[in-house]
């Protein structure tokens, strides 16, 4: 499991808040990387706190959607799971999204924004879990 580090900008505040002073920053460590194979919807599995997904070379069609599931033993049913686009190499303006978490996964939605030009290449996606309860 991934361990949360900090230095001295970031401080507890009373009995359950974390203040990030100016500059200050929060790190996880224990990141895990993969590449998804065969096609854009197939699945991953990553099980980390925090990740990067490599997708297969795609071509999602000019305003049209994807969505693959990435398997985490770490996510709860409860878990706030958010995603970025590291690095967009693609044809297209795609966004990501969250669509769902369940216990041990959640799904990713890739968005191609672009009226004409279909996806023609890879795209890397950061992942970041925050615990949560009920």
């Amino acid at each position: 499991m991934a361990d949360l580090t900090y230095n001295s900008k970031v401080y507890k505040s009373g009995p359950d808040a974390l203040v990030v002073a100016s500059g200050g920053s929060i790190t996880f460590e224990g990141q895990t990387a993969v590449t998804q194979l065969t096609s854009i919807t197939t699945g991953v599995t990553c099980s980390a706190m925090t990740g990067v997904i490599t997708t297969v070379s795609q071509t999602v069609a000019a305003g049209a959607e994807a969505e693959f599931t990435v398997t985490n033993t770490l996510v709860a049913a409860t878990d706030v799971v958010v995603a970025c686009i590291k690095t967009h190499t693609s044809a297209g303006t795609f966004d990501v999204a969250v669509s769902a978490v369940a216990a041990g996964s959640f799904k990713l939605r890739l968005t191609n924004l672009d009226a004409s030009a279909a996806g023609n290449n890879v795209l890397v996606i950061n992942f970041l879990v925050f615990k949560a309860t009920a």
